[in-house]
């Protein structure tokens, strides 16, 4: 079974990423079932901006089951996460617009400005926010 390169698209994303507890969680997920991958065909590519991504689809034939394993089920972990955060920004839309609108998105930014207005946050933002991160 090979990796797909919808697979490695849905990667390169999650390895841009960063400052998430979603995706630290999923980048873990691939260091340890792509350790010899990594060590084996990866070792002199400095990580970031899809270039572990890269390497790995350039070895696409020489990869493991574990690391093809890994990297269906970080793409599986990844889209569990997108679903979640969507979740969040539905119910949250206006509390986001209303208490956040000069935040700047990324890094948790947006999730830090509505946990330090929670008094001002309404209910089905509160409860979405306890759903997914608690």
């Amino acid at each position: 079974m090979k990796v797909r390169m919808t697979t490695l698209c849905v990667l390169f994303m999650l390895l841009t990423v960063s400052g998430s507890v979603f995706a630290q969680d999923i980048v873990s997920t691939v260091t340890k079932g792509c350790s010899a991958e990594i060590e084996n065909y990866c070792s002199q590519v400095t990580a970031g901006e899809g270039r572990m991504l890269a390497c790995f689809y350039a070895h696409e034939d020489k990869l493991s089951g574990q690391c093809q394993y890994a990297l269906y089920n970080a793409s599986a972990q990844l889209e569990h996460a997108v679903s979640a955060l969507n979740y969040v920004a539905g119910q949250c839309q206006s509390d986001i617009v209303k208490l956040c609108a000069g935040v700047q998105m990324g890094e948790g930014r947006i999730v830090e400005c509505l946990e330090s207005n929670s008094e001002s946050v309404s209910a089905a933002c509160t409860q979405a926010m306890n759903d997914v991160f608690e």
